[in-house]
């Protein structure tokens, strides 16, 4: 009888202690700190989660204020960090995470049973008080692991937030060059359109064969398909420029700058890429992390291959014809047929998994950072020569051919040819300046993360292409 009393009073202190420090607390603002911070420091831009009205009218004003001007790179991004609703709810499933966390941390619900029972005239009363002990003492363990799991929560949602970023950047990039295309592929339909008229009206009166005729239709009308694609590029890069700023209505009709940004002075020098890259990618990070969360997984599933079910309990019965009994019950599972070998293997399994998947991780990146670099510069190379050496020479055939015009040595139609040349070697300058800023952005995204590696597929692809045909199709 003292052992119960004594067990008893030792289940009312735990009980106790239970109510006063077995409620985990939910994070302030959802973990949402560490993802700002990081993406003010990655970045270099703000992102705030709208978790109640106040916070979206005043993120909807900041929106009205960006769009009130032509849209740069860098407000483009900040709008889309601030606006797109893809991006909040990436910030919800952390508040998610941060829930998961904080209820792994608080303590079992006690079970209560209370039982009534007649037999003629005498009436007992059973009443039981119960814990489950096992998830108890793997609580701890358990807590460690739900915090690695929001701390993963995190970083991807700050993936999230770079990635957008990232996206948003290109597009932009894509958006500005497209409308500079639609611009200089008018202006080459408007010269093929006054050959062709020429052409015709001296075929009209003798002075053109056919021939010349059809060759200069002919001109005029791959003109007016190459502006068609043109047109088409700008509706879908802007309309996909629309989509990541998360923007509707009459905020679609937002203003892009008339031309993309200069070329910087000089490339940027990365010595280091492969150990900056390993040192800062959040997916490498993250696979570390994995490791680490597998890891515990496996040490809790060893800890309790044989405690599936532990529970403690206490009991009180009373009667109308009897003393009051107490005392107290331990249950526990047999392991007769489940040894918990097979959910080690498993554990055991995954963990060697999460390994070879940071191992795979760590190499890819590597190889993303090279490639990623390695596009950067012979884009940066591409783009130079095409402003300092192709544009200046298209421009000076040009003014020698005016010379010759005025003093007719050549013919209208020559000079005509002339600046259709001279209309598709400035659309390959553009290209080649949009594949430089593309290659920047995919750069700052392999340092940071996964890239997509779009502007060196374009870079390749444009390798096996000879000057001439770049510069001018109709030739």
């Amino acid at each position: 009888m003292a052992t119960a009393e004594r067990l008893g009073r030792s289940a009312g202190g735990l009980l106790a202690a239970m109510l006063l420090s077995g409620c985990a607390a939910l994070s302030p603002d959802g973990g949402f700190g560490a993802v700002r911070d990081a993406t003010r420091q990655l970045a270099g831009h703000e992102v705030e989660w709208a978790r109640d009205e106040a916070t979206r009218r005043r993120l909807d004003e900041q929106v009205a204020a960006l769009l009130a001007q032509p849209l740069g790179m860098d407000a483009a991004v900040q709008l889309a960090l601030l606006n797109n609703r893809s991006l909040q709810a990436a910030f919800e499933e952390l508040g998610i995470s941060d829930a998961d966390r904080a209820q792994a941390g608080r303590w079992p619900n006690p079970g209560f049973s209370f039982g009534r029972s007649t037999k003629g005239d005498e009436r007992e009363i059973e009443r039981g008080l119960h814990i489950d002990l096992g998830r108890l003492l793997a609580l701890p363990m358990v807590r460690q692991l739900e915090t690695r799991r929001f701390q993963r929560a995190q970083g991807l949602a700050t993936m999230a937030v770079l990635q957008l970023a990232a996206d948003t950047r290109k597009a932009w990039v894509g958006a500005v060059a497209a409308e500079q295309g639609v611009r200089y592929a008018r202006q080459g339909v408007e010269a093929a359109e006054a050959s062709a008229e020429l052409a015709r009206r001296m075929a009209a009166i003798g002075n053109f064969n056919k021939l010349q005729l059809a060759r200069e239709q002919s001109f005029y009308a791959d003109a007016a398909l190459a502006l068609a694609r043109a047109e088409q590029a700008q509706l879908g890069s802007r309309e996909r420029l629309t989509r990541l700023l998360g923007l509707w209505g009459a905020q679609a009709g937002f203003q892009l700058p008339e031309r993309l940004p200069d070329l910087p002075a000089a490339p940027r020098e990365l010595p280091q890429i492969e150990r900056l890259a390993l040192e800062q990618r959040l997916d490498v990070q993250g696979a570390r992390l994995g490791i680490e969360q597998t890891a515990r997984q496996l040490g809790l599933t060893r800890a309790t291959r044989f405690v599936n079910a532990f529970e403690f309990g206490l009991m009180r019965n009373s009667s109308n014809e009897a003393p009051t009994q107490t005392g107290w019950e331990i249950g526990f599972e047999v392991p007769l047929f489940d040894w918990g070998d097979a959910r080690v293997a498993r554990a055991e399994g995954t963990y060697r998994q999460a390994v070879a998947r940071a191992a795979a991780i760590a190499i890819d990146a590597r190889s993303e950072v090279r490639e990623a670099y390695g596009a950067y510069r012979t884009a940066y190379d591409i783009a130079r020569h095409q402003r300092d050496e192709r544009v200046p020479l298209a421009r000076r055939i040009s003014d020698e051919n005016l010379l010759r015009y005025n003093g007719m040595l050549i013919g209208v139609f020559e000079l005509l040819a002339d600046a259709r040349t001279q209309i598709a070697t400035v659309n390959a300058a553009i290209d080649a300046q949009r594949d430089f800023w593309l290659a920047q952005a995919d750069l700052d995204m392999a340092l940071l993360g996964k890239p997509g590696l779009d502007a060196a597929a374009a870079v390749a692809a444009g390798a096996g292409k000879s000057p001439a045909a770049a510069g001018d199709p109709g030739h």
